[in-house]
């Protein structure tokens, strides 16, 4: 079966970094999800979605991820079933990361912790100049 997600939000918070018992690296972020539509009052219908980013992923989100930073999340769609603290059982869905890319401009010299900025891009493109005669279409 297929599951796959892609979505596009701005991190509610800064990252999470914990490591399990053995050692794995896991970030825990919250995305806001602006879904283009509004409710019956005007307002702007935003679902807020958990990422669950492992190893590679994790670090990376801890290092060069903040608090309002506009990225896409590619992963797998999962729902976390525990018990609250009053006992009743709950359902959460969240998403396992695949990858992160950034999906706001460079942010220049404020540039978090010397991120990569062009992460997701391959960054070897040339400018053409304003001769095209050898252009096939």
């Amino acid at each position: 079966m297929l599951n796959h997600i892609d979505i596009m939000g701005r991190l509610c918070n800064d990252p999470e970094l914990r490591h399990t018992p053995s050692g794995v690296p896991v970030c825990t972020f919250r995305i806001a999800n602006d879904t283009g539509r509004k409710d019956r009052d005007g307002n702007r219908i935003t679902r807020f979605v958990t990422c669950v980013a492992w190893r590679g992923s994790a670090e990376f989100a801890a290092k060069y991820l903040a608090k309002g930073r506009l990225v896409v999340v590619e992963g797998e769609l999962d729902v976390r079933e525990f018990t609250d603290r009053e006992g009743v059982k709950r359902r959460e869905p969240e998403i396992i990361v695949g990858s992160i890319h950034f999906a706001d401009s460079k942010r220049g010299d404020d540039q978090q912790d010397g991120a990569p900025s062009n992460y997701g891009t391959g960054g070897d493109f040339e400018e053409l100049g304003s001769d095209d005669r050898d252009l096939p279409f």
